[in-house]
């Protein structure tokens, strides 16, 4: 049973290929791992890269419904399965349930999905230019660099595997820090992929990523990324710097960004994070402090929730106001979008530069119907709660708020609602019990 869940997924993979739209795919429903790996054709290739892209949807639900809850933005109120009220809440996380491994493989699975990727570019018989091979390699690293990230999040100290391309032979498992490390490495190495790439990538980029679609602006999209693990790292310097190169735009667009996108046709999948406004079965409930919390006037709060009559109770909690952040189930879900960015801009000025802090503030509560800031411009303290009630409200269920917690040292009982007798605060996932050597 020794790490059964990163090697099931990559025998996984060969059937998840074929459920990819591209056109001049030659039997699309054939392909195998191995035939991908050995003088791959340039539709193979193609129809990976598409692939990876399509394999990042799978599941998101599971990751934000899991650390949405966890940093209590929302219950899960259905009743549909008690875990989510119980397991969740209480702890401890069961490591051989689905709660701990259904996201854990779903973003290995995109990992390995990049490695495939990587390695059939590496030995197509298709003829690519160095620079063409670049574009590739630099939009794999990418996401592969974004799906390491988020599985790191959710295991925080007990730690990844950041090298899993060989199935019989994984590399070891990192803790938080390390992690952050290798992944910003693997960022870098992108980027400079994609500095020496052609201008426009030789495969599909499905319409969630029309603003980074070429090299150029893609690795915007990859600079951004960084920008927040260096966030995670505390170093601002470097945030400030990256985001100089990012799409960041502190008056452009708040939902400039790239995101994976949904359908209703042929073999798509939906937005599982769209719940039908006041139906029974789709109560997720935002907690009752976001409202009360809420200044007067913002927006958001309207936007992103709606009141259910009567509200709703199980398992000892209560909830009066339904969770409404997607308005269908084919809204896009952003990857990172520039309301963060701004975010992040504010936050990594604090302490040598207040005043941008204060602006960026601003552009963020501005937005949302608020004034400007009236607090202290001094106290980076207070300005730092600012940027975090900020990023409470702005970025709602986009899976946040427990990292955000938990790496300002706030994960505890002053942030973190405890509503019942036995309810705790819990920082990590376990390590699956298949990975456990």
């Amino acid at each position: 049973m020794k790490n059964r869940i990163i090697k099931m997924i990559f025998f996984a993979l060969a059937f998840s290929f074929a459920g990819c739209d591209l056109d001049e795919i030659q039997n699309p429903n054939a392909p195998t791992v191995e035939s991908f790996g050995n003088g791959s054709s340039q539709a193979d290739v193609q129809l990976l890269a598409s692939g990876l892209e399509a394999i990042m949807r799978n599941d998101l639900a599971f990751h934000y419904d899991t650390v949405s809850i966890l940093g209590r933005e929302y219950y899960d109120l259905t009743g549909v399965d008690p875990r989510y009220t119980g397991e969740l809440l209480k702890g401890p996380l069961d490591n051989n349930g689905f709660l701990t491994t259904r996201a854990y493989a779903a973003w290995y699975k995109a990992v390995k999905s990049a490695n495939i990727l990587i390695e059939a570019v590496e030995n197509s018989s298709a003829g690519f230019t160095d620079d063409v091979k670049n574009s590739y390699y630099g939009y794999a690293k990418t996401l592969k660099a974004y799906s390491l990230l988020m599985v790191a999040n959710r295991q925080y100290t007990n730690g990844i595997r950041l090298d899993v391309a060989d199935p019989d032979n994984l590399g070891p498992f990192v803790g938080y820090t390390e992690a952050l490390a290798g992944i910003m490495s693997l960022l870098n190495e992108a980027n400079t992929d994609l500095m020496n790439a052609s201008g426009n990538f030789d495969f599909s980029i499905s319409a969630g990523f029309t603003d980074f679609n070429t090299t150029t602006t893609y690795r915007q999209f990859n600079r951004a990324v960084a920008a927040r693990v260096a966030l995670y790292q505390g170093n601002n310097s470097l945030v400030l710097s990256l985001l100089a190169e990012s799409f960041f735009d502190i008056n452009g667009d708040l939902y400039l960004g790239p995101a994976h996108i949904f359908g209703l046709t042929g073999n798509d999948i939906l937005n599982a994070q769209f719940h039908v406004p006041g139906q029974s079965g789709q109560e997720f409930m935002v907690l009752d402090s976001w409202i009360a919390d809420a200044e007067a006037g913002d927006t958001r709060v309207t936007e992103k929730s709606i009141e259910l009559p009567g509200g709703t109770m199980f398992d000892g909690l209560s909830a009066d106001y339904q969770i409404a952040v997607y308005d269908s189930n084919v809204d896009p879900v952003y990857l990172i979008r520039n309301e963060e960015l701004i975010l992040i801009y504010a936050e990594a000025n604090i302490g040598t530069n207040n005043s941008e802090t204060v602006v960026a503030i601003n552009r963020v509560r501005n937005a949302a119907g608020l004034g400007d800031y009236a607090g202290s411009q001094t106290d980076d303290n207070e300005l730092l709660e600012e940027v975090l009630r900020q990023r409470r409200y702005s970025l709602l269920a986009e899976g946040h708020r427990w990292i955000d917690l938990r790496r300002l040292n706030r994960l505890n009982d002053t942030y973190i609602e405890l509503d019942r007798p036995g309810d705790n605060v819990i920082d990590a996932f376990p390590t699956p019990f298949a990975e456990n050597e």
